[in-house]
């Protein structure tokens, strides 16, 4: 088995993925009580794919958003005549 990042009970361990989690519960599992796992899954789903991971700044793209980050590195195509 390979540890993980630091010695155990060191801080920066899961520090990304119980902020992640904060955020999950806050903003999906807490909005109201799900009638399937199926509507869970979805309300997940989408939250993830369509807040968090476009409004998240992300440290390999310089700090910027991924939306912010295309929109920088995307040329616009030269007109045709």
């Amino acid at each position: 088995m390979v540890g993980s990042m630091g010695r155990v009970g060191a801080a920066g361990d899961n520090a990304a993925m119980e902020s992640f989690f904060a955020l999950l519960q806050k903003n999906v599992l807490n909005r109201h009580p799900w009638a399937t796992r199926h509507d869970l899954r979805i309300a997940i789903v989408t939250w993830m794919e369509r807040t968090y991971h476009r409004r998240r700044r992300q440290a390999a793209l310089g700090r910027l958003t991924p939306i912010e980050y295309e929109t920088i590195m995307t040329t616009p195509a030269p007109q045709a005549a």
